[in-house]
């Protein structure tokens, strides 16, 4: 079993149906949707491209997926969370927008945030504990040598590379997208998630995730409230 630390809006959030309708799978129910078929779009193309995003449930991730260290258990790792979320503070990202990494594609802030960077800092550190060390087939996966010498050394500290100056928040909505496919892609997704971007987003909870065996769907475990977070 593999243990996660992400960001979700909650269960009931307009943001959270939306998502998962659009991936096919809700991971706080683990209910599962039918694409449907779309002018420019067909279903089997969006199961297709929304294949990976739906395994592991609409969310950012903020500490990566990690089996639990052998002096830690589950209700350690949840006495932990519920203390850190009811001690952290709720707060807003500004501006959300949908963006193009790479080839993919995601709803990330209008511009760099600092509190977010510092949230997503102070939850890596503080989670640090409960993550067993990675063996040398899990460095290996993560292709080290594609990976930048602050990167690299992020995967050797904090078992993940995109943490710390390297994090960038981002909520995933495809899998690799093929050129050709991209704007058509951009079109369905900006018209789609319209009603939550150029608009703030509120940090308002994190939640744990776990996958409960080697390349099941995660689902959530719990969502927690931040200080101060409205109902």
């Amino acid at each position: 079993m593999r243990y996660a630390l992400y960001f979700s809006p909650p269960k009931d959030d307009p943001l959270t149906g939306a998502a998962s309708l659009w991936l096919g799978r809700d991971a706080f129910s683990g209910e599962t949707y039918p694409a449907p078929e779309h002018e420019t779009l067909s279903a089997a193309e969006q199961f297709e491209l929304t294949a990976d995003p739906r395994r592991y449930g609409f969310h950012a991730t903020i500490k990566a997926p990690f089996s639990l260290a052998t002096s830690v258990t589950e209700k350690d790792l949840m006495t932990v969370a519920e203390d850190f979320a009811a001690r952290t503070s709720a707060f807003e990202i500004p501006e959300l927008v949908l963006g193009q990494l790479g080839r993919f594609f995601a709803l990330v802030p209008g511009s760099l945030h600092q509190p977010l960077q510092d949230f997503a800092a102070k939850v890596v550190k503080s989670f640090e504990p409960f993550r067993a060390a990675l063996s040398e087939a899990d460095i290996a996966r993560r292709n080290p040598e594609k990976l930048s010498d602050g990167q690299r050394a992020n995967l050797q500290r904090w078992g993940y590379p995109y943490v710390m100056e390297d994090f960038g928040f981002h909520m995933t909505l495809s899998g690799q997208v093929p050129a050709e496919r991209a704007e058509v892609i951009r079109a369905i997704l900006t018209e789609r998630f319209a009603d939550f971007t150029s608009r703030p987003l509120s940090i308002s909870g994190l939640a744990v995730f776990i996958e409960e065996a080697h390349g099941a769907p995660f689902k959530v475990h719990s969502w927690l409230p931040l200080a101060g977070a409205k109902s």
